[in-house]
């Protein structure tokens, strides 16, 4: 236990941070569990909002934060390129079948 006041006071500002810190962890883990399981822009948005946040309340470090965006931004264009793809598919269908 901490014996002077400052020590005190640092230990009651830590535990507060702590808890506010595990409340935003947690809402990033839930914002990304929704994002990988729906990829599109929308949600991906929400995801680098988050993530910037994380960085700026230094949860996160800046390199961590930008791999993570650049990860997720890679399922988003992976799900984009396969709309077109079954687009251009139905596209060639309706043309051969008429």
């Amino acid at each position: 236990m901490p014996i002077g006041r400052s020590a005190k006071k640092s230990l009651r500002k830590s535990v507060k941070n702590k808890k506010l810190n595990q409340v935003f962890k947690n809402k990033l883990k839930e914002i990304v569990k929704i994002f990988l399981a729906k990829p599109d822009k929308k949600n991906f948005a929400k995801v680098q909002a988050v993530l910037d946040k994380a960085e700026k309340r230094h949860l996160f470090s800046k390199n961590k934060a930008s791999r993570l965006k650049t990860r997720y931004s890679k399922k988003v264009d992976k799900e984009v390129e396969k709309k077109v793809v079954k687009k251009k598919v139905k596209a060639k269908r309706k043309v051969i079948k008429q």
